[in-house]
C-alpha cells in the first residue's frame, strides 16, 4: 500500500551512467523516497534498458522509485553534442517506462544568440515532434526553468525562464502532458517571488527540483546586481529563504502529485566534505514541511 503522504515524495538527483546503482545503494538508507537519474547532454555508453533492469533489481521490495529521467543540453541546435542531446531525448522517452517513470525532463534549447521568441518555432518542430513520441508512450515532458545565464535577449541553452516564456511555451504547445520542471531557486536569482507562480501554473508543474536560494539583499540595497558583489547563492532545501511548507501547501491546493528530488552540490556552506550532510538535513526538513509523519484518522 502506497504511503498517504507519498503523493508528493521527497528524493535528490542522481547521475546517470556506471556507477548509478552504487549511488542509489548509498543514498536509500538515508531514506530518500525518490531518485531523478539525470543525464549531461548525452547519454554516452549507458544503455538504458540495460541500467533500467539494474535499478528495477536495485530497488526491489524498497519504498523508492525514480520520479524522473534527464536529459539537460540543447536539443535545438545541431552541433554533434545537440544531435546527441536531442537522440537521448528521444531514447529516454522509449524507456522511462522501463525505469517505472513517466516524465523525462530538461531545457528546452534555444537558438544560440537569438532573442528567445525567435527559438519557438524551433521548439515547435523539435518538441512537436517529441511529444507525439511521449504520448505514444504515455510520457510527460517537463522543462527546467533554470536560465542558465542567458536572459530573454541572448542565451546558450534554455527558453523555459519564466512566465512569459511558458506562455510563449505554452501557446506554441499546448498538449497537456507538456510541462514544467520547477524549481523557487531559478525563480529567486531574478529576484522574483516564486509563490505566486503556483497560483498559475500549478497544473504545468511534473516535476520539482529541492533548490532554494538565499538573497543578500543588503548587497542589493548598497551595490545592486550584475556588480563585482554576489547577491544571491544557490541553497540546498532548509537552509535558504523559500518556506517551503507554503510551496507543499500550494502545490496540494493545486492538485500535484509527484516528486521533489533535491538538486545538490550547489550550496556554498554545506558542500564537499558536507554535501550529503545537507542533503540529508534537506531531505527531513522537506519531510517536515510536507506535513511530518502520516497519522492516521480515527475509525
Amino acid at each position: 500500500m502506497t504511503h498517504p503522504l507519498h503523493d508528493i515524495r521527497i528524493g535528490t538527483l542522481v547521475g546517470g551512467g556506471a556507477d548509478t546503482v552504487d549511488k542509489l545503494k548509498f543514498l536509500l538508507p538515508h531514506g530518500f523516497e525518490s531518485f531523478s537519474i539525470t543525464f549531461w547532454q548525452q547519454l554516452g555508453d549507458t544503455q538504458l534498458p540495460r541500467l533500467a533492469e539494474q535499478v528495477r533489481k536495485t530497488l526491489e521490495g524498497k519504498d523508492a522509485v525514480i520520479s524522473t529521467i534527464g536529459v539537460f543540453g540543447n536539443p535545438l541546435e545541431t552541433t554533434e553534442i545537440d544531435l546527441k542531446t536531442l537522440a537521448g531525448w528521444e531514447a529516454a522517452i522509449d524507456h522511462a517506462k522501463d525505469f517505472g517513470a513517466d516524465i523525462v525532463s530538461g531545457f528546452t534549447g534555444r537558438l544560440r544568440g537569438k532573442k528567445l521568441p525567435e527559438s519557438i518555432p524551433r521548439f515547435k518542430e523539435v518538441f512537436g515532434r517529441l511529444a507525439d513520441r511521449a504520448a505514444a508512450k504515455g510520457v510527460r515532458l517537463a522543462f527546467e526553468n533554470c536560465a542558465m545565464g542567458g536572459d530573454w535577449n541572448s542565451g546558450d541553452w534554455n527558453i523555459a525562464q519564466g512566465p512569459d516564456a511558458w506562455q510563449l511555451m505554452f501557446d506554441a504547445l499546448p498538449a497537456k502532458h507538456i510541462g514544467l520542471e520547477w524549481e523557487p531557486c531559478h525563480q529567486m536569482v531574478r529576484l522574483c517571488d516564486p509563490i505566486p507562480q503556483l497560483d498559475d501554473w500549478a497544473a504545468r508543474i511534473f516535476h520539482l527540483h529541492g533548490k532554494d536560494a538565499t538573497i543578500l539583499w543588503d548587497v542589493i540595497r548598497e551595490f545592486g546586481v550584475g556588480g563585482a558583489r554576489e547577491y544571491v547563492f544557490h541553497r540546498t532545501p532548509g537552509f535558504g529563504d523559500t518556506n517551503w511548507t507554503d510551496v507543499i501547501s500550494e502545490l496540494r491546493r493545486g492538485g500535484f502529485s509527484g516528486s521533489i528530488d533535491i538538486e545538490g552540490w550547489h550550496d556554498p556552506v554545506y558542500r564537499d566534505d558536507l554535501e550529503m550532510t545537507g542533503q540529508v538535513h534537506g531531505l527531513n526538513y522537506l519531510k517536515q514541511c510536507r506535513g511530518g509523519d502520516f497519522v492516521p484518522n480515527p475509525k
